[in-house]
């Protein structure tokens, strides 16, 4: 292998995801690899891997598959793009800052439940070390 790909394993490795996901993420089209081996083996590159790292990052703020999809189209066509006229460049800069805004809100709403979850820890404590025996002396 030339070290430009890697293989499923290694993506795996780096992305925390594990290889049933990422073939279920190729199988919805959301990534595709970027080449085969001779053997057949799936072959990614760091473009793969940053690509599987927005999916990463999208789904536990509770993006859909469609939604990844739409996202990653965009972003796709405004990087490959480079002769977009203006209203289809602002279209696709429209529909990206609409993930980042929702991607904002959910944030926001992981940060309330996080709060609440400290607090409920919290209290949970200190009523054990108010109702701790004492330890001897």
């Amino acid at each position: 292998m030339d070290g430009k790909h890697m293989q499923i394993g290694e993506v795996a490795a780096r992305t925390e995801l594990s290889l049933r996901t990422i073939r279920h993420y190729e199988e919805s089209g959301l990534v595709v690899p970027s080449a085969r081996s001779r053997g057949g083996f799936r072959l990614y590159t760091e473009t793969d891997v940053a690509r599987l790292m927005v999916i990463r990052r999208m789904k536990p703020l509770g993006f859909t598959l469609d939604q990844m999809r739409d996202l990653l189209d965009a972003t796709d066509r405004l990087d490959a793009d480079a002769a977009l006229d203006a209203d289809e460049r602002e279209t696709l800069l429209e529909r990206v800052r609409a993930y980042q805004q929702e991607a904002a809100e959910q944030v926001e709403n992981l940060r309330v439940q996080l709060s609440r979850a400290e607090d409920f820890e919290g209290t949970l404590r200190a009523r054990l070390e108010r109702n701790a025996p004492a330890s001897p002396a």
